[in-house]
């Protein structure tokens, strides 16, 4: 079973920057489009980014669209988030969750109901 590990949030300044990684085990990531949610307390999961199996594709949500980068090294099984301007109200636990799409090597979703596999979580503060 494919199993998905967050690294690298933290506490960081409004305007500051930080890089999410989601590493992933058990099955070869390119199998996989990718897509990074948050949840903030006392709010529903919302989709932040996603990235196709080939990488070819990737889309935002409005909110972070400018800010946050999303990629892909499929040799080290390695999506990372790159989010820079960083905001208060981007504060949340992100996950990063996958989709196995054989056959779309375009799809792409941030629709969390998509997604067949999640990671634990990793909390993004951003406070001053």
């Amino acid at each position: 079973q494919l199993q998905l590990v967050e690294s690298g949030g933290g506490l960081v300044l409004p305007g500051g920057s930080l890089r999410l990684s989601c590493t992933a085990s058990g099955f070869p990531l390119n199998w996989y489009a990718i897509g990074w949610f948050r949840q903030a307390p006392g709010k529903e999961r919302e989709g932040v980014s996603c990235i196709s199996r080939n990488g070819s594709t990737e889309t935002y949500a409005d909110s972070v669209k400018g800010r946050f980068t999303i990629s892909r090294d499929n040799a080290k099984n390695t999506v990372y988030l790159q989010m820079n301007s960083l905001k208060p109200e981007d504060t949340a636990v992100y996950f990063c969750a996958a989709k196995s799409i054989a056959y779309r090597p375009n799809w792409y979703s941030l629709n969390s109901r998509d997604m067949d596999y999640w990671g634990k979580g990793t909390l993004v503060t951003v406070s001053s």
